[in-house]
């Protein structure tokens, strides 16, 4: 299976999604950046993913994990699918 997804993390709240194409884009076209925010606030929660059109582009993109972003140090990977929590979610069950 190809992958071609990336996760990046630990960058600070402020930065956005034209940062972050900035950073990665001289690795390959990049075809999705899906920061990802707060339910409730709308803020950035300092981790975003990358899509690129080249499994070789996300995989050379991984050169970037540990460079400063703003004081703090990258943590690059490759995406892992998040496992299926099934049902209707977690909480109390209903009796």
């Amino acid at each position: 299976m190809q992958q071609n997804k990336i996760y990046v993390g630990n960058f600070p709240y402020t930065v956005d999604e034209s940062q972050l194409r900035d950073i990665f884009a001289s690795y390959g076209e990049i075809e999705e950046i899906a920061l990802i925010k707060d339910r409730e606030t709308g803020r950035p929660k300092g981790f975003a993913f990358i899509t690129f059109a080249a499994q070789q582009s996300a995989e050379k993109a991984l050169e970037q994990n540990g460079k400063d972003v703003g004081g703090r140090a990258l943590k690059v990977s490759m995406a892992t699918e998040k496992p299926s929590r099934g049902g209707r979610g977690g909480g109390r069950p209903r009796w």
